[in-house]
């Protein structure tokens, strides 16, 4: 799941909570306002209505720098005071992962005669203050200006697991766990948040497909590259069509099983060696079985029951 789309839950979900981080104090009430300006397939990430003091609360979310925010933030206010001429704009970029970027520094555009500013928060520079009416900003914690983000990361599960709505505490787990993706090894990840079940988030559903698509596509590619070479070395001695063709299919379901195992090893440990000889043995559709159903495992045990079934 893409971090910024995690940042547009966590805003339309908690927006009086965003607004009062950002803005101070504000009197209710606070409500999301559509998104999409104008006909034109263009998007904002999240647009706030503070409601008693007229006012917009536009935020972008942004993992790394890119140098068109600052039209970008131009444009989408010109679009906003067309929809809303009378409403006074704030509008904040909010930066997530750390860089030495000079462009997390620009606030302004500038064109000609055509002058617009905006507000850049930069989170590792903020200390967050969490707390019973912070939840929101749990999810921030670890890329926040902190000392030791791990340790961090053990105080969020600490305060997560203290949160009295199951739903709750299992979406900003989920987002916690993506975002901090940004700062932690993912193994770090699962073993400090191990605590906390998050299987039944929609961040969560969401992330790890997002992840098994990823793998599956960069096991695809690996192994489209060792068919190719590995059909070409067959093809000098047996005909390069028919070398090439069991190159490939022998170079995919290689591809395949290494990143099935690379995939089972992150997330239950090392295997025993006749484990893995099975796993080798597979066919390329039981191994994408595999790789979808490795995603509900939780110890060595569901992998052999698995195994036994085929």
């Amino acid at each position: 799941m893409a971090y910024d789309n995690v940042c547009k839950y966590l805003a339309e979900r908690f927006p009086e909570q965003f607004a009062r981080w950002l803005m101070g104090e504000v009197a209710p009430p606070v409500q999301m306002l559509p998104t999409e300006l104008l006909e034109e397939p263009v998007r904002a990430d999240s647009v706030i209505l503070l409601g008693i003091q007229q006012s917009i609360l536009h935020l972008e979310f942004q993992t790394d720098p890119d140098p068109g925010i600052p039209f970008r933030m131009t444009d989408y206010r010109l679009r906003l005071y067309r929809r809303y001429p009378h409403l006074s704009v704030r509008q904040v970029v909010i930066y997530l992962r750390k860089t030495g970027s000079e462009r997390v520094f620009q606030t302004s555009f500038r064109l000609e005669r055509l002058s617009h500013e905006f507000d850049v928060v930069r989170l590792w520079e903020c200390p967050l203050t969490t707390g019973a009416d912070w939840q929101a900003l749990l999810p921030f914690r670890v890329l926040s200006q902190v000392e030791d983000p791990a340790e961090t990361l053990r105080e969020v599960v600490s305060e997560l697991e203290g949160l009295a709505d199951p739903s709750e505490r299992r979406e900003l787990a989920a987002a916690t766990a993506v975002l901090a993706g940004l700062a932690l090894d993912r193994g770090l990840i699962r073993q400090i948040m191990r605590s906390l079940d998050m299987r039944e988030s929609a961040i969560y559903q969401e992330w790890r497909a997002e992840a098994l698509r990823e793998g599956l596509e960069e096991g695809r590619k690996e192994g489209l590259q060792l068919g190719l070479q590995q059909g070409l070395q067959q093809g000098l001695q047996q005909g390069l069509q028919q070398g090439l063709q069991q190159g490939l299919q022998q170079g995919l379901q290689h591809g395949e099983a290494t990143l099935v195992l690379r995939l089972l090893r992150r997330k239950l440990g090392s295997l025993d060696p006749a484990l893995e000889n099975k796993i080798w043995a597979l066919s390329r559709s039981q191994l994408e079985a595999l790789g979808e159903a490795l995603l509900d495992f939780n110890s060595l045990e569901d992998l052999t029951a698995w195994l036994a079934r085929q």
